[in-house]
């Protein structure tokens, strides 16, 4: 069973790229260095709040602005195990797909409080609120997306594909 189970941490509507790594910190692309200031600009202390793990739920149109990549690799590196909102900027969607980064689409996302635990089950399409045991269905990941996010982005599927040529 392909379970996802994290501590939520909710942010708004419309959180753009820029809130999630800041332009101040672009002149890296280093994973480790992008960690460090994940969601600064929304919540400062946030980067020390987050535990390994745990789940950002938000409002719709998360990842809108800019179509940095650098986006989805803070968060992933960060810790963040999953990102669950009801909607997504379409670019960020694609490269939270492309760096292994698992989003949910989900309308009722803001039902799901702070500090709640939830389980994402990614075989049976269902979020369960282990905090007040509700569950919903989530909209369906294509296949192919499946498949990305479970070799670590499109750079390991890449590799992956090259070696079964060989």
């Amino acid at each position: 069973m392909n379970v996802i189970t994290g501590k939520v941490w909710n942010f708004g509507a419309n959180i753009d790229t820029d809130v999630i790594i800041a332009a101040r910190y672009l002149n890296s692309s280093d994973p480790e260095h992008l960690a460090k200031y994940v969601m600064e600009d929304a919540d400062p202390d946030f980067p020390k709040k987050l535990s390994k793990g745990d789940i950002i739920v938000a409002g719709e149109n998360f990842g809108c602005g800019s179509s940095r990549e650098h986006a989805p690799i803070a968060l992933k590196a960060a810790g963040v195990a999953a990102v669950v909102a009801p909607s997504f900027a379409r670019i960020f969607y694609r490269n939270a797909f492309n760096m292994g980064l698992p989003i949910f689409e989900l309308p009722q996302a803001l039902e799901i409080k702070e500090g709640e635990e939830i389980s994402i089950d990614l075989d049976n399409g269902k979020i369960i609120n282990n905090t007040t045991n509700k569950s919903y269905e989530f909209i369906p990941i294509p296949e192919f997306m499946q498949e990305l996010i479970s070799v670590g982005g499109l750079i390991n599927y890449a590799k992956a594909e090259i070696k079964r040529e060989k």
